[in-house]
C-alpha cells in the first residue's frame, strides 16, 4: 500500500490529519535536519495505522515535505 504524506517539521505539537483514504498530513516537533522529522513522522503514522514503524519506508521525497510512503506486508 502506498500513502501520500505531507510533513510539517518544527511544529509546536505533533498531530495527524487524514485527508483521504491514502493521504495524510502530519505535524511533528522534530527538526528537519539529519532525517529526524522523517523518522518522527513515520513513527507517528505507524502508530495511527497500528503498524510497526519498521514496516514503513519512504520511497519518494525523502528531502521534500511531500512524501510517498510504502507500507510493507
Amino acid at each position: 500500500m502506498l500513502i501520500k504524506l505531507k510533513v510539517h517539521p518544527d511544529s509546536k505539537k505533533s498531530s495527524l490529519v487524514k485527508k483521504t483514504e491514502d493521504a495524510y498530513e502530519v505535524w511533528v516537533r522534530a527538526p528537519r535536519e539529519r532525517g529526524l522529522a522523517n523518522k518522527a513522522a513515520l513513527e507517528f503514522l505507524a502508530k495511527a495505522l497500528n503498524q510497526n514503524p519498521g514496516r514503513l519506508h519512504i520511497v519518494k521525497g525523502a528531502t521534500s515535505p511531500n512524501k510517498i510512503v510504502k507500507v510493507l506486508g
